[in-house]
């Protein structure tokens, strides 16, 4: 949870404020702007009561699920922002921001959340953060993970506490998720799950981390960063800091993949994921909305590598208030083009792959189909000299 001490804002409300701008300069809309679908009469749902949950937020998760999930959008992937009802058993003391990305099952969405969210921290003050990842692959490939879990608790069974033993057999996973918790001292010896993935699983986990070596952001593999599989399924991840007065480890993000959440909550196969920040409420709470200015620059990628490079020019933009219309979740140009057509943007940015490998982007005027290579280091300063996107 961020500690308003820790920031620059002086309330929850500034903290609020600020994070939900950065949320809205890479794409994410308020949730309850967002119309709901039609149902489907034949949908079967499960309640939360036959849900194993591991961990304590993921019963708040369970609802944002069968929100989020029911939003109706034409786009390739909806991004939205919404702010989190605490459930029972939860502390009444903070707020939950969470962005989620509902509809792709690529990689690109659990990067992006990443970068959103460590660029929120670092944009209040938050100092010296941690980010931790780790993969539990999917239900069906995860079996023999569980299982060793199971062997190794039945081994250590007379170290557990008496009122966790009858879990133990019946939730393996959840079982080691509150030894974790409660820094049981065998954990050093628990298998990992990263061990158990399939090849295709570990590929997919490798080019989350490849967008995050593009960002340089530095990141640590943790075995102990769990969920239950009923809920999450490929990468988790955690960004945390440090007090300075003990040293202790601050969780103050946590997210992943949640599709098979939203399969059991919802009855749709619907790919979502999720990044939910933990703030204490001090003071005012609620946020303020800015008067966002209209993007005049279309930021298109082509390729896997630009695609993966395209987060470190839009965190540049970003932090000089140049405001840009970008499509991370989209992968054909033509699809691009078209979506920059509806947006009738003067000028377009272009990352295709031989810029990615050297370094530079173009930058096309849309009117006259002129464009021109700059270095990506010079990209600021040439936008600001020909005044392009730039609203002061």
């Amino acid at each position: 949870m961020i500690r308003i001490r820790d920031t620059k804002h002086e309330n929850t409300a500034g903290f609020l404020s600020s994070a939900i701008s950065v949320a809205e300069y890479y794409g994410f809309v308020p949730a309850d702007t967002v119309p709901p679908r039609e149902k489907n009469r034949d949908e079967k749902r499960i309640s939360h009561g036959d849900i194993n949950f591991a961990r304590r937020d993921e019963r708040t998760l369970a609802a944002s699920a069968k929100h989020c999930a029911n939003l109706k959008s034409s786009q390739r992937a909806l991004m939205v922002w919404r702010m989190a009802t605490p459930r029972g058993g939860e502390r009444p003391d903070n707020v939950t921001l969470e962005l989620h990305v509902i509809g792709t099952p690529l990689p690109i969405a659990e990067a992006l959340l990443i970068v959103v969210s460590d660029a929120i921290a670092a944009e209040a003050g938050v100092e010296k953060r941690t980010l931790t990842l780790n993969s539990i692959g999917t239900h069906e490939s995860s079996n023999r993970f569980v299982r060793d879990v199971g062997t190794f608790l039945r081994k250590h069974v007379e170290s557990i506490a008496p009122a966790l033993r009858p879990r133990a057999a019946q939730d393996p996973l959840g079982t080691l998720v509150q030894l974790i918790e409660r820094e049981h001292p065998g954990l050093a010896r628990a298998p990992q799950s990263v061990e158990y993935l399939i090849e295709e699983e570990r590929r997919r986990f490798w080019d989350i981390i490849e967008y995050l070596e593009a960002m340089s952001m530095p990141y640590e593999l943790n075995p102990r960063l769990l969920g239950s599989r009923e809920c999450w399924s490929h990468t988790l991840f955690e960004l945390s800091t440090k007090d300075q007065e003990t040293g202790a480890t601050i969780p103050i993000v946590f997210g992943g993949r949640y599709d098979p959440l939203t399969a059991r909550v919802t009855g749709s196969p619907v790919p979502s994921a999720i990044a939910s920040i933990s703030c204490e409420i001090h003071g005012k709470t609620k946020a303020r909305s800015e008067q966002k200015p209209n993007a005049s620059i279309f930021f298109a990628h082509l390729g896997t590598e630009s695609r993966r490079r395209a987060l470190k020019v839009l965190e540049l933009l970003r932090r000089e208030s140049i405001p840009v219309h970008q499509s991370l979740m989209y992968e054909r140009m033509g699809d691009q083009m078209h979506k920059a057509k509806e947006l009738a943007t003067p000028f377009m940015l272009i990352l295709g792959h031989k810029e990615a490998m050297e370094g530079t982007i173009l930058v096309r005027e849309t009117f006259t189909n002129s464009q021109e290579a700059v270095p990506i280091e010079d990209l600021v300063s040439y936008l600001r000299r020909h005044r392009i996107g730039v609203t002061a």
